[in-house]
């Protein structure tokens, strides 16, 4: 444990950003507490646990593990010290409308043999190997440097190389046109894009910067924390509490208290939060605060309109990642055909993007999604049953009701029973379903979005939320602002605050 700090730092919601800005600040000597509306902790990375199945009810893919490796070495920890970490091959199965499937493997060289295998001129290697060329100089600038910036001014950016980057290198075309050029192969075109669904757009909409995320999945690898994601969160608060990071649960902030810092100054400063716990009114008081929660819905519902740097015609402005429908399932028995990770792009991969972004609504034959953890991980089911997670990507926003619920989870199921020539449903022992309105419900999620801001060039970078208030001492971290929504960029975005903050006292 570091030496206590006289100054007090609140955090609004224990996700990924809010924990990992907790442990640096923490280790820093800052007197830190976390609170968290829900029971559990990880935020959005909760798990749901029921007749001994463990669900994660978020995050499903851990990839990048070097954010992980380089956020647990800033406190002279190792990822291993906390969880098991296991590199998953296949990667994972792509189902296709023709009811075959393709696998992408682990190694680099065997996907070098399978995009050579499909690319129909026989140059797959050849095309692959230059585009990796350029994706990994994306990968090295963007995650481990323009995603470290805290996006304060576009000087930050005025470099050499991103400027040649710019005029050369084409980063700010678009990715799905880039991927088209270079490529024909359908099922090819397919894997480099499929990325572009955790950054919440379109891969004609996305920047070619991100060609970092294909980097990422081909050669960083996709992995796995035996036990689940959760694992993960489960380490950073255990890292937390041994820095003495003190955690409020149950807990459901209703304002955030300001004055002004003196007669002189025209600063307003954060003095405490209100908040509900045991259906009782308390206050914390604070130094300074981090809210990791939504950023809109802390901006619009917990601060005085003063106080606001955006209107709500900005956030309505705003264009926001997919929402999604969610199935977590029992399954008694196996579940033959499934690897762990399982992409259905059977049906009309534009089609249903465009039911996302261009022409909101509940999608005409969806893609989506399949999760069978226990593939890997026997842990998080009884002895012979599945775990399994289902996600179709939605419109945010959309009407949410238990009938479009039940219609789409018979569609699903109906797809797969003809990919995989098993009933599920005769197997199913437990099942809950999750949608917008529990997005909202759970999150204060802005119209009930799943992944935060979309990834379009006019949202990335200084084009986000700014992590700063308009209030002196209070900050934003999460999703909804810098570096962008994921996994390791939230960790990042946490490290980002806790260094504007340290910066200011130092």
């Amino acid at each position: 444990m570091s030496q206590e700090n006289t100054k007090k730092i609140v955090i609004i919601g224990s996700g990924f950003s809010g924990l990992s800005s907790a442990c640096y600040l923490a280790k820093n000597g800052y007197n830190v507490t976390i609170i968290e509306k829900n029971k559990e902790l990880g935020g959005r990375a909760r798990i749901w646990e029921k007749d001994g199945f463990k669900f994660d009810m978020g995050p499903s893919w851990y990839w990048m593990p070097d954010i992980f490796e380089d956020f647990f070495k800033d406190f002279g920890k190792e990822v291993s010290d906390y969880y098991n970490l296991i590199q998953l091959n296949p990667a994972y199965r792509v189902f296709h409308s023709d009811f075959c499937y393709t696998n992408l493997p682990a190694n680099i060289d065997d996907i070098r043999k399978l995009f050579d295998k499909l690319e129909e001129d026989g140059c797959g290697r050849i095309k692959l190997d230059k585009f990796l060329e350029f994706a990994e100089y994306t990968y090295n600038k963007g995650v481990k440097e323009y995603m470290h910036k805290p996006s304060n001014s576009v000087l930050e950016f005025m470099d050499i190389d991103f400027l040649k980057g710019v005029l050369k290198a084409k980063i700010l075309n678009s990715y799905g046109r880039e991927i088209d050029e270079q490529f024909k192969n359908p099922i090819l075109r397919e894997i480099l894009k499929f990325p572009t669904l955790f950054l919440g757009s379109t891969p004609e909409q996305t920047p070619y910067l991100y060609s970092l995320m294909a980097y990422a999945q081909l050669v960083g690898g996709t992995h796995y924390p035996m036990g689940g994601m959760h694992k993960v969160v489960e380490g950073m608060v255990k890292l937390a509490t041994e820095l003495g990071v003190k955690f409020i649960t149950n807990a459901n902030v209703q304002k955030i208290l300001t004055k002004n810092s003196d007669k002189k100054s025209k600063d307003n400063l954060v003095t405490s939060i209100s908040f509900i716990k045991d259906n009782q009114i308390n206050q914390l008081e604070c130094d300074y605060l981090i809210s990791s929660a939504d950023y809109e819905h802390t901006e619009q519902t917990l601060l005085e309109p003063k106080h606001r740097r955006y209107t709500d015609k900005y956030w309505n402005s705003r264009e926001l990642s997919p929402s999604s429908l969610l199935f977590y399932l029992g399954i008694k028995g196996r579940a033959e055909g499934l690897e762990h990770h399982n992409l259905f792009f059977d049906t009309d991969f534009n089609l249903h993007a465009n039911e996302i972004y261009k022409n909101p609504k509940w999608p005409s034959d969806p893609l989506f999604y399949v999760c069978c953890p226990t593939k890997t991980d026997k842990s998080v089911a009884p002895t012979n049953c599945e775990n399994i997670f289902i996600l179709i990507p939605l419109a945010p926003n959309l009407e949410d009701t238990q009938e479009l619920r039940d219609k789409y989870f018979e569609i699903i199921l109906g797809r797969l029973k003809k990919h995989l020539k098993i009933d599920l449903k005769e197997k199913i022992i437990l099942k809950r379903d999750y949608c917008i309105k529990d997005f909202k419900n759970d999150y204060n999620s802005y119209k009930g979005n799943a992944y935060g801001l979309a990834n379009t060039l006019k949202q990335t970078a200084i084009f986000k939320p700014k992590i700063k208030s308009k209030l002196a001492n209070m900050f934003y971290a999460g999703q909804l602002t810098v570096p962008g929504p994921g996994v390791p960029p939230s960790i990042i975005s946490g490290k980002i605050v806790s260094e504007e903050i340290i910066k200011l006292n130092s």
